[in-house]
């Protein structure tokens, strides 16, 4: 009797292995549309500046922004792998605060999809309270910057549940951080015929 039940366990214990493997492989395939990325695996280009969407859209927000007399200065667009593992050291094995969770290759900086902004202030300074309300409108300048950036169709940091990264936008065009470590890039940025 005992050895049926154990049976039926490592039985029972297989096929739901099977089924979580398989599902995960499912799920991974149905996010990636043939039609709109391309697996380039280890000839995948690291950008070395914007997408030019997510630059002529910041162009865009610069502009918006400044309509309602929000200044804003970018702080950082594309970063590097190397300087992606400074900003991740930092608070561990350097000085200074812990900024990123992100290793190099794991950011979005890293492939010309997001970048980061601030808030200027009166004289000039870079403003780091997001309450701050520079135009004198009632309304946090950091907040009203990213209800326009999100119309533009970016994604904000500041609504991140785990860690907010108030300065940072990003596009990604439905691409995850693992795919672009794959090699998957926009399909209609390769010529792939």
């Amino acid at each position: 009797m005992k050895s049926s039940i154990n049976y039926i366990l490592i039985t029972g214990i297989i096929i739901i292995i099977i089924f979580t493997i398989t599902f995960s492989l499912l799920y991974k395939f149905s996010q990636i549309e043939d039609d709109k990325y391309v697996l380039l695996g280890d000839e995948a280009p690291i950008p070395t500046e914007l997408h030019p969407i997510v630059e002529e859209n910041k162009n865009i927000l610069l502009k918006k922004v400044a309509e309602i007399d929000i200044d804003v200065m970018i702080t950082e667009g594309l970063r590097p792998f190397e300087k992606q593992d400074e900003l991740y050291n930092q608070g561990r094995s350097t000085k200074g605060n812990i900024v990123t969770y992100s290793k190099g290759g794991e950011s979005f900086h890293n492939y010309g999809l997001a970048f980061d902004y601030a808030i200027k202030n009166t004289n000039d300074g870079i403003e780091w309270d997001i309450e701050y309300d520079g135009n004198h409108n009632g309304q946090s300048d950091w907040f009203e910057v990213a209800e326009l950036a999100k119309e533009l169709g970016f994604e904000w940091g500041g609504d991140w549940r785990k860690f907010k990264d108030y300065p940072h936008l990003q596009m990604t065009f439905g691409l995850s951080i693992p795919m672009l470590q794959e090699g998957y890039r926009l399909a209609e940025d390769h010529n792939t015929k």
